[in-house]
């Protein structure tokens, strides 16, 4: 049975070439031509095709479908993920990130030693601490090393800023907002994300230390992704440097008091940030670390498995099966 050339365009071509295709089509096509063979009292063949090629130039979507059909269907149905959203969509959106990740290491990967400097876009020019950020900045530099920013204003600003007039290599990592986020124009690397987690991985990935000046829930939301990754051993221990003691010690200290004094954190955990308002500080701390561990970092993510995202790839999480022991004490760190 064939459709005759206007009802074949009348359907889309994917749709054509999936009504012809698998045993369930040849199963539907065979029932088909025994209905044709079937007597049927009124109805010529001519009829019965033309309202058979009808149907199937209609969408699948389109189609009635029984009560039965329909709940099998809401049955294993994923939940939509946003309106008006098809899996179709969903599935092509995987595409777009990709292409975000391949951007973002294709860059990164030429950008020499960096720091990630994190802290609030509101901080106005005139602030003690964009001052601080922009010393930062420039000092880096000079001793070797890019900065890495989310290529906003405030902060990110002051320290793009610090290192792009000390000569060195600025990084932007900007990011998409449903209020449009103005990049600071200190930037000599710049990219773009729509996924804030695409963004992340770029900021752990190609950085061997983390700078973090007063800020709201991003700059809470770097530190901590940093802290859970070092405390789960995801990665090596690297610098965490906390500048601001007026803002940070009141944080840490809750941590202290109701993270760690109510066992939610084990006794070593606060030591993996330092907290200091010396720039200098943040700089020999970040100095010494590369120097002692860095020219090492090569050899051992050579010889260890790790992720794209630059972490450890660990040991599979062990399924718990019914009657077997269930050791509540080493079931993970955060």
């Amino acid at each position: 049975m064939d459709l005759t050339d206007d009802e074949c365009t009348a359907q889309p071509p994917a749709a054509a070439g999936r009504s012809l295709r698998g045993l369930a089509s040849r199963r539907r096509a065979a029932r088909t031509r025994a209905s044709f063979t079937a007597p049927s009292a009124g109805v010529s063949y001519e009829e019965r095709l033309k309202t058979v090629n009808e149907r199937r130039c209609v969408p699948r979507a389109a189609r009635p479908v029984s009560p039965g059909a329909r709940r099998l269907r809401e049955s294993i149905m994923p939940m939509p993920s946003g309106p008006g959203l098809s899996s179709a969509d969903e599935t092509w959106r995987v595409f777009r990130i990709m292409s975000e990740f391949v951007d973002g290491f294709e860059t990164m990967s030429k950008v020499p030693p960096a720091v990630s400097v994190f802290g609030s876009a509101r901080t106005p020019s005139g602030d003690r601490y964009y001052a601080l950020a922009e010393e930062l900045g420039g000092k880096l530099v000079r001793g070797g090393y890019a900065v890495i920013t989310g290529g906003g204003p405030g902060i990110m600003e002051a320290a793009n800023k610090g290192a792009a007039q000390a000569g060195g290599v600025s990084v932007g990592l900007n990011i998409f907002l449903p209020q449009e986020q103005q990049s600071n124009p200190f930037q000599n690397v710049s990219l773009d994300f729509r996924y804030f987690f695409c963004r992340k991985v770029m900021f752990v990935k190609y950085a061997l230390a983390f700078v973090c000046f007063p800020g709201g829930f991003g700059t809470l939301d770097e530190f901590l992704e940093a802290m859970t990754l070092i405390q789960t051993q995801k990665v090596p221990r690297f610098p965490v440097v906390l500048i601001g003691s007026e803002f940070w010690n009141p944080l840490v200290e809750w941590m202290r008091r109701y993270q760690q004094g109510g066992g939610f954190l084990s006794p070593g955990d606060l030591d993996l940030c330092d907290v200091t308002d010396d720039v200098d500080s943040a700089v020999l701390r970040i100095h010494r670390y590369f120097h002692k561990h860095y020219p090492h970092r090569a050899e051992a993510a050579a010889s260890a498995s790790l992720t794209a995202e630059g972490t450890h790839t660990g040991r599979q999480p062990q399924r718990y099966e019914p009657g077997q022991p269930y050791d509540r004490e080493h079931t993970g760190g955060a």
